[in-house]
């Protein structure tokens, strides 16, 4: 096993961020390793997508270190994020909806040509997988082919959560941070984004944190699932711990909830 496989992808230690008297997110720490596939839950207003922009740069945290693959990076700009190898998406997608939804990918993709110098000559990308290469093959990744041509406010508010998908991955992301992909979705549309995840981390490679409310989806596609409540974290383990955590059956899932999915995760 490399070094590389061994440390830390992102370390966040006793991340805090306030909003004046309002303490959103309550000393969270957190590691992710290379090629993770972790869940963050919890109820409404428990800090999920605070702590989301805290680790990506979109929030300044109040206190705490942040380290990107060994770079301390808490408080500094998104674009230092992105330069680092970090991704991520919001609950309402943030799309060019004037643009064609080729040219949505190909934004994604010269802001990642200019991140590293072996990038420099198209088409002699040096470690960047084919099927990030180009925006027919990310669009082909992601389902999105047939759409190409359209402006992205046309297609389906699925197919959008699909193309900021396809946006974040044009900028060949280590990390990639999705934020409720599911929401508004079918319930095949659901446990279809959650194989599309699944498939993404395994065959790119990638670390993927996903914050979700669909919460036995995601329960089912997860290796790891972090619990937070009221802005603390209460939870850090396996599905089939998680859902028998008693903190976690009173703060959330409910004992209904928990024995029905015991057998989902077992």
């Amino acid at each position: 096993m490399s070094t590389e496989t061994r440390q830390p992808l992102l370390e966040a230690r006793d991340i805090t961020v306030r909003f004046g008297g309002l303490t959103a997110v309550d000393r969270v720490s957190a590691v992710f390793m290379p090629g993770e596939l972790v869940g963050i839950i919890g109820p409404n207003g428990a800090g999920k997508t605070t702590f989301f922009n805290a680790i990506s740069g979109v929030t300044k945290p109040t206190s705490g270190r942040l380290e990107l693959r060994g770079r301390g990076l808490a408080g500094q700009a998104p674009h230092r994020f992105a330069a680092q190898g970090l991704a991520r998406t919001f609950q309402t997608p943030r799309t060019f909806g004037d643009m064609a939804v080729r040219d949505n990918i190909a934004f994604g993709l010269k802001f990642a040509g200019k991140r590293r110098r072996e990038y420099l000559f198209w088409g002699d990308e040096v470690g960047v997988p084919w099927v990030l290469r180009t925006p027919e093959s990310i669009l082909g990744l992601i389902g999105l082919s047939a759409q190409a041509d359209l402006p992205a406010a046309a297609i389906t508010p699925s197919q959008q959560r699909l193309l900021e998908i396809g946006m974040a991955l044009a900028t060949r992301p280590r990390l990639l941070l999705l934020d409720e992909v599911a929401a508004g979705l079918t319930e095949n549309e659901v446990e279809e984004m959650a194989r599309l995840i699944r498939r993404l981390r395994d065959e790119l490679d990638l670390t993927v944190v996903w914050i979700e409310h669909a919460v036995s989806t995601l329960l089912r596609h997860v290796e790891r699932v972090i619990v937070l409540h009221q802005g603390r974290k209460i939870a850090d383990d396996v599905p089939r711990a998680v859902i028998r955590n008693p903190e976690v059956i009173e703060a959330y899932l409910g004992d209904e909830m928990s024995e029905t999915d015991t057998e989902a995760t077992a």
